[in-house]
């Protein structure tokens, strides 16, 4: 066997930092292969118009093979391997390296929003669609050869172009995240309805690993059970999402999930209490959201969040006899923590910044100490539109 350097696309975002690569990727490596094969195998047609196809054997003793992933950010080093010991390269590995060049081209046309036609032809565009699609906002796959003096970089935007560049393309394919309830379920088609906030419903499988969440859901539908789901969603060539092609994961969501209630709280406008009331900061709130996400930990008692007339949200937990609550500031991020143990009426108050993780930590290592003092509790607040702070 012989190996040679082909292709090292370079992962870039936070999620490979630390030169690793989600195993989820690897599904969109192997994708790689079989563009670059069929993609060959149009190089070929293309040189010798006579044939209709491909000699029988095309690819017999050719692969390509992940050797190893290497460090800045992380680097998957894929490599040719062929069976045959002859030092110059095979008229088939020859079509394997213009496929290549040819997909980092039209990435790179697809980068700068030029036509991608020149490069490749609309029907083998459609492999784009499973390729890229589990990146995320601020990822990026850069590609480079050393007999091409550029590189190009596949994101969410380009690929998006290069799909949508072939007419054949109808619908594409993206990873969603879904928070919604399930007013339906079919035990015969074996599929359901997640419904989103706005109302929409949309059609998912229902596969046998899923089933009994699923139909715990259905059955606290009237209660407002709500889910999270992720899985790869079909988009109509205008972004809108159609139905869910694939559950990867589905669970039920705490009653007083952050990122739900911060759903809620975002559609909240001027003169929500009763004529009164302002509209929260929207960035604000995605603020807050990613503080929770950052350093409150999972497995920790949940707040339930509530707006404020002043436009501030404020948090509160019932732990046993003690009553907590801290009141956000989300445009300066600013904390005011208050918490009071009703039987004997001792009472903590201390202001945070918010900003810092530090405060971040104060706040979580005082959940934990309280939560000693007894078994933690919510109150079914669920139905409540919002709840003005303590003391008004």
């Amino acid at each position: 066997m012989r190996q040679q350097p082909f292709i090292s696309p370079r992962f870039v975002g936070k999620r490979f930092s630390e030169h690793s690569i989600p195993l989820e990727f690897l599904k969109d490596l192997a994708v790689i292969e079989e563009m670059i094969i069929e993609v060959a195998k149009w190089h070929f047609r293309q040189d010798h118009p006579d044939r209709k196809r491909s000699p029988r054997g095309f690819t017999e003793g050719i692969s390509l093979n992940l050797a190893r992933i290497n460090s800045g950010s992380a680097i998957a080093d894929i490599v040719l391997v062929t069976e045959d010991q002859v030092l110059f390269p095979s008229e088939n590995q020859i079509y394997f390296q213009k496929a290549r060049n040819s997909i980092i081209k039209a990435i790179g046309a697809a980068e700068r929003s030029e036509s991608v036609h020149s490069y490749l032809p609309e029907n083998l565009l459609g492999y784009f669609d499973r390729f890229g699609r589990s990146l995320k906002n601020e990822e990026a796959i850069e590609f480079c050869t050393p007999d091409l003096n550029e590189t190009s970089k596949l994101n969410k935007n380009s690929r998006r172009r290069l799909i949508l560049a072939s007419s054949q393309v109808q619908e594409l394919t993206e990873e969603v995240t879904i928070r919604g309830i399930i007013p339906e379920a079919d035990q015969g088609k074996k599929t359901f309805q997640i419904m989103t906030r706005d109302g929409s419903k949309l059609v998912a499988p229902m596969e046998p690993q899923h089933r009994d969440t699923v139909l715990e859901a259905f059955n606290g539908f009237e209660n407002g059970l709500h889910v999270l789901l992720h899985g790869i969603g079909k988009f109509n060539r205008l972004d809108k999402l159609q139905s869910i092609e694939l559950v990867e994961h589905i669970g039920i969501l705490d009653p007083n999930d952050i990122a739900a209630r911060i759903e809620e709280l975002n559609e909240l406008g001027d003169g929500w209490f009763n004529g009164f009331g302002f509209a929260l900061n929207k960035e604000g709130l995605v603020w807050l959201l990613n503080k929770f996400d950052t350093y409150y930990p999972e497995e920790l008692l949940l707040p339930y969040l509530y707006p404020t007339a002043e436009g501030k949200v404020q948090a509160e937990w019932t732990i046993a006899n003690i009553e907590i609550s801290l009141e956000i500031d989300i445009e300066n991020h600013q904390g005011e923590w208050q918490s009071l143990e009703m039987t004997q009426l001792n009472e903590c108050f201390k202001e945070l910044n918010l900003n810092n993780e530090e405060d971040w930590q104060w706040v979580t290592a005082k959940i934990r100490s309280l939560l000693q003092v007894g078994e933690g509790h919510h109150r079914d607040t669920r139905t409540l539109p919002y709840r003005l702070p303590l003391g008004n």
